[in-house]
């Protein structure tokens, strides 16, 4: 294990900065079969909710140039399946800590599951979404309202013990207002960007390719977004950021973490390769070494020195 990737994320440290995004990388433990999925740093795992959710009609997935649309809807097992079966699967495979990303249609929803995430020992650290655009009421309204932030982030961390991320929406004005309110409520670090929203029309029939019409847009094109806003909040806050957005290589990572993350994690790419994060893996102390690069610990936030 090469310790010039080690990173550290609150009181978590990881052995690289690479995390498979929550929503597209399953529980983890389907990825087995494609390589050992404790080379990670961590999981982000799949969202999710107190309830179990369907999600939302199909088609909920339209592919775009450099990128794609979903509309998944929080498909889950709900918060019981998601401990007692898809926890356990995955700790007999994985024995590091995960980033458990929840969601809630309430404030109260969204405590109960921080209350039992916080107890579960393979998590390391909670991961909020309060930014999900797929979602027609609670998730959209929580992230664009920087009271709300902070009424969400103070109401979980007065309930847990472990650390608290609160994963943004891009789809506001001031991103950076969000941010420090998180900051303001307790939020021990923040993830971000989550998806932009978008739409795509069929040239045949003209309708909707996507049955809600719109949907979460992630993938390449929205890396200079995500770079932008990442830049943004690390002038403003003294949490750590994971950043998300269009990460597709080594190189990705690396400008990334110029921007000011501490870690980052991989969405979309993993919908089209399964391998890739295991490529950024391999592929950084190459690049490291060529960037005269000694320890990813040192370039955090370089863009601003």
């Amino acid at each position: 294990m090469d310790k010039r990737l080690e990173v550290t994320l609150s009181d978590l440290t990881l052995d690289n900065p690479v995390i498979p995004a929550s929503g597209t990388f399953g529980f983890g433990y389907e990825f087995c079969e494609f390589y050992d999925i404790n080379i990670l740093g961590s999981i982000a795992t799949k969202g999710t909710t107190l309830n179990p959710r369907f999600g939302n009609p199909t088609p909920r997935i339209a592919e775009c140039d450099e990128g794609m649309i979903n509309s998944v809807g929080l498909q889950n097992p709900g918060l019981e399946k998601v401990v007692n079966e898809e926890f356990v699967k995955l700790a007999k495979v994985f024995n590091k800590k995960v980033v458990a990303n929840i969601s809630g249609f309430s404030l109260e929803e969204y405590v109960e599951c921080a209350k039992v995430m916080d107890k579960q020992d393979i998590v390391g650290i909670i991961e909020v979404n309060i930014s999900c655009p797929n979602v027609k009421h609670g998730g959209m309204s929580f992230g664009t309202d920087p009271n709300m932030a902070y009424e969400i982030t103070k109401a979980i961390k007065d309930v847990t013990t472990k650390p608290v991320y609160i994963k943004l929406s891009p789809n506001v004005t001031d991103i950076v207002s969000i941010a420090k309110a998180c900051e303001q409520g307790g939020a021990d670090g923040i993830s971000m960007i989550n998806t932009l929203l978008g739409a795509r029309f069929d040239l045949k029939t003209g309708k909707p390719i996507i049955h809600n019409i719109m949907g979460g847009f992630s993938g390449p094109a929205i890396k200079p977004v995500a770079l932008r806003m990442v830049y943004q909040v690390y002038e403003a806050v003294n949490i750590p950021i994971i950043g998300i957005g269009g990460i597709a290589n080594a190189k990705d990572v690396i400008e990334m973490m110029y921007a000011g993350a501490s870690a980052i994690q991989v969405g979309a790419a993993n919908c089209q390769d399964p391998y890739v994060c295991k490529k950024i893996i391999d592929d950084l102390p190459k690049l490291m070494d060529d960037l005269h690069i000694d320890n990813l610990k040192d370039i955090i936030g370089r863009a601003h020195r």
